[in-house]
């Protein structure tokens, strides 16, 4: 089968940066989300990202225009009706994804697949909602979409040879690097990495040290580009939060039990950069 058709569920940090990287791969592209205001304001921040990279020289403006006119945006989920291949990022919830992926299997046409950008939720579970569980596989992104190369690509119990074999091929054509492993919770990356961003929490709960410091610290001794506390901000405490919770109750084990304090970020809204304050206070920028 071809993939000529992709359809993104979500227009924010993760559903508009697939949505670019799908239309700059050359797919006609449709960008959805529950309102107006929220698809205008990803299919902004697509056109914000182009304009960049031409003022910086890295595509034409006639490539741009190409890009752009690869893309449409919709607030009707009955417009993914022909797509070969939709890709979900929306919250990490998994009552709201089951509600997703059911429209989404009645909708679509059988022969498409169904990918998750879950950065944790189990896609056996998910492919559970659906009546085609070998068409259903996890496409994990990393944050920022249009920069950051790896695809963690998941297969679920049922997925098939040749659903996996397709969804390579097109990470691979959108410029990724595609990296398979099992469906466990957390999968690779977030097994590894909430582990240290919820260490760096609770050293900030338990006065260790400041964030400048837990993050320099990071940086200049462990060469990471972005420190923990930095990273978590730029992910959304409220979705490590979850990523956690979902570690925690899988494994059973008290090594992913959340920091208080990540939580009391979470209940007073304080999500990261999406809200203008997290752990750092964003405000002025």
């Amino acid at each position: 089968m071809e993939i000529k058709k992709i359809f993104v569920v979500g227009a924010g940090q993760m559903g508009n940066g697939i949505a670019q990287v799908s239309a700059q791969a050359g797919y006609d592209t449709v960008i959805y989300d529950i309102t107006q205001e929220l698809v205008d304001k990803g299919v902004n921040i697509i056109k914000k990202n182009l304009e960049r990279n031409v003022a910086k020289g890295k595509m034409s403006a006639d490539e741009q225009a190409a890009i752009l006119g690869r893309l449409k945006a919709t607030t009707t989920l009955e417009d993914a009706a022909d797509a070969d291949l939709v890709i979900e990022a929306i919250i990490e919830n998994f009552d709201i994804k089951k509600e997703v992926f059911e429209k989404l299997d009645q909708i679509t046409p059988p022969h498409a697949i169904l990918a998750t950008n879950t950065s944790s939720l189990p896609i056996t579970q998910i492919a559970a909602c659906t009546k085609r569980p070998e068409k259903v596989i996890g496409m994990h992104f990393m944050n920022p979409v249009p920069v950051m190369k790896l695809v963690e690509i998941i297969r679920g119990l049922a997925t098939s040879d040749e659903v996996y074999q397709i969804v390579e091929e097109t990470s691979i054509k959108m410029g990724k690097v595609p990296v398979w492993c099992k469906d466990v919770p957390g999968f690779v990356s977030n097994r590894v990495l909430q582990v240290m961003i919820n260490e760096a929490l609770w050293e900030l709960y338990e006065g260790v040290a400041p964030a400048e410091n837990i993050d320099n610290i990071m940086k200049l001794g462990m060469n990471h580009p972005m420190g923990p506390c930095a990273l978590a901000d730029l992910i959304g405490l409220d979705t490590v939060l979850a990523i956690l919770n979902v570690m925690y109750t899988g494994y059973g084990d008290p090594k992913y039990r959340p920091s208080p304090l990540l939580k009391q970020y979470v209940q007073a809204g304080w999500l990261g950069r999406k809200t203008g304050k997290g752990i750092y206070d964003y405000s002025n920028q």
